[in-house]
């Protein structure tokens, strides 16, 4: 008999064995004695003996057996030392050989074994979840024949499942996206600030839009990223309701954009915080409470008639802190003017949302000590970003969107009626 016949019969032979009551009986003790590294362990060599029966069955089908080969042009050539990956392991195996007229013949089974990628993937995910990249080595499975986890090869797979990540993020498309509101907001990284767009569509699904990173955030950066969300199909309009937390880059950048006509909502939480900060600390605690009543009115003339009341208390003990509220007087009562049911307005009044985004990237990205290169910052935020999406929830009262954008629809009628 032939030396890679007996090979294969071996192999599916060593297959069936697992089935044997004293094969279980051992490993199970090995379980039970050594917890579950012993069972990972038993598992790979269950996984390595499958693969190998696997791709002799797929040369068996291909050629034929010794006795009936099915093809002329095919020869089994014994067998040679390689590797493939189970789960987050390389294992080496055994893998049987097929030659024709032009040379070595590929298994199929073989070459998507020894794919690299579900790994990188796989790796992504386990460190985006909280696990050092420096101690990866020593919390996967200690199998003896498990291999390929040293440092540096970590390091090159999250480099290259950043990479594609970072890719896929920045060229996805937006043409199909019925946009209702944007939040925008600066994260810094590495000594560099990143202004990040995060979008409701008319459903009330969030999606990590784009970012753009620049040395500080001014208005040329938001602009540029504006300018490549249109790029990836995103429609833009003087419809869609802006959030911000009043940086003045960023509300030049978009009153640039539509001028009288923009829809901008400023974050009452980062104005509250403001007139504050001007006030002795004894009256800070009722400037909250003033200010948080008038914000809960559901009619427009009652939060404006409240928020009036409430300067002329501030002008009392601080000019400074009523000038605050004058600053951004009617962009605090934006959603109200424009009739959001209570429910809505409490996820569209301040910055929460990409806030609560930001508090994802920082814990995500907890492991990374130093960014070396901008290269690197986009990478892991990209990365981040997309896996904070996947725990995106739609927005509390997304059932009256719908309503929101026919009373923005009306307010451009009106609007273009007087300027007539």
């Amino acid at each position: 008999m032939r030396k890679d016949t007996k090979k294969r019969k071996k192999a599916i032979q060593a297959l069936g064995m697992t089935r044997e009551q004293e094969w279980w009986a051992d490993q199970v003790t090995k379980v039970m004695l050594g917890g579950k590294r012993a069972l990972d362990a038993a598992m790979l060599d269950i996984g390595r003996l499958m693969a190998e029966a696997i791709m002799y069955m797929e040369r068996e089908e291909r050629a034929g057996a010794d006795y009936h080969p099915t093809s002329p042009d095919l020869q089994k050539w014994a067998s040679q030392r390689g590797s493939i990956y189970l789960g987050d392991q390389k294992i080496p195996v055994e893998h049987p050989r097929l030659r024709g007229p032009a040379g070595e013949v590929p298994l199929k089974t073989y070459e998507q074994l020894k794919h690299r990628g579900g790994f990188s993937e796989e790796l992504l995910g386990q460190v985006l979840r909280g696990m050092s990249a420096r101690r990866y080595e020593e919390t996967v499975t200690e199998a003896s024949k498990a291999f390929g986890v040293t440092p540096s090869s970590v390091s090159h797979h999250l480099i290259e499942a950043t990479a594609k990540q970072l890719a896929q993020f920045k060229e996805r498309r937006f043409d199909e996206l019925a946009l209702f509101a944007v939040f925008l907001d600066t994260v810094h990284r590495g000594g560099q600030a990143f202004i990040v767009a995060l979008g409701i569509d008319v459903e009330g699904t969030k999606t990590s839009l784009g970012f753009w990173e620049g040395a500080t955030e001014n208005h040329e950066i938001c602009e540029q990223l504006l300018a490549d969300l249109e790029r990836r199909g995103l429609k833009l309009s003087n419809r869609v309701l802006w959030v911000t937390d009043g940086g003045s880059g960023i509300i030049k950048a978009l009153k640039d954009r539509y001028g009288k006509k923009l829809i901008h909502q400023r974050c009452t939480i980062h104005k509250d915080r403001n007139i504050q900060r001007h006030l002795p600390k004894r009256y800070r605690k009722e400037a909250h409470r003033r200010f948080t009543t008038a914000l809960e009115q559901n009619g427009y003339k009652d939060a404006k008639k409240m928020l009036k009341e409430f300067e002329v208390w501030l002008r009392g003990i601080n000019e400074s802190a009523a000038d605050s509220l004058l600053e951004a007087f009617e962009e605090i009562l934006t959603l109200h003017r424009l009739k959001v049911p209570a429910v809505l307005r409490k996820t569209l009044h301040s910055t929460n949302p990409i806030e609560s985004m930001f508090s994802m990237v920082r814990d995500c990205e907890g492991n990374i000590k130093r960014y070396r290169t901008s290269s690197m910052r986009q990478r892991w935020l990209a990365s981040v970003l997309l896996h904070c999406e996947k725990r995106f929830r739609r927005v509390k009262g997304f059932e009256s969107i719908g309503a929101v954008v026919v009373a923005i629809d009306e307010r451009h009628k009106e609007e273009t009626l007087k300027a007539a």
